[in-house]
């Protein structure tokens, strides 16, 4: 038998084992009250008293804490101790990881070729106008467009 087939036949047995005290424990408290009623008043405070007590004990007992909290430069994971995720459990968890990092590539990309496209226009819109490139340089030139742009208006 393997590690992880032992850990989980535990982990049933385990469960197998609450689930029979769990009716254990509904049985008698069925049998409880029905002869609860023939009880003077201050017996019967005292065992709903100890009732509620148990009870909270008990709930106490299914909370889950972490086995193991793991720090690494900026990041910290938990791990309980009786997760056993196997293969599919880590391919399920490594999916949004790859979808995120394939979606990441994807905008990098286009975002790439946008530019590439943009700045193909511009040259093209340079080299294929009357004027030559020299005159967009020429601070008098900026001043003559905008005095063009007004009298158009």
């Amino acid at each position: 038998m393997t590690n992880s087939t032992t850990s989980r036949q535990n982990y049933q047995d385990q469960l197998v084992q609450k689930l029979t005290q769990d009716r254990y424990a509904l049985r008698v408290a069925a049998r409880l009250s029905d002869s609860a009623e023939a009880l003077p008043h201050d017996v019967s405070e005292r065992l709903r008293v100890a009732r509620d007590q148990a009870l909270a004990k008990r709930k106490l007992g299914h909370v889950k804490t972490a086995s193991s909290v793991s720090v690494s430069g900026g990041s910290a994971s938990m791990t309980l101790g009786d997760e056993q995720l196997g293969w599919w459990g880590r391919i399920g968890a490594a999916i949004p990881l790859l979808a995120l990092l394939v979606g990441l590539i994807a905008i990098n990309v286009v975002q790439n070729d946008n530019r590439a496209r943009d700045a193909a226009e511009v040259d093209a819109a340079l080299l294929t106008d009357e004027l030559p490139p020299t005159a967009f340089t020429d601070p008098g030139f900026a001043q003559f467009l905008k005095a063009r742009r007004d009298l158009g208006q």
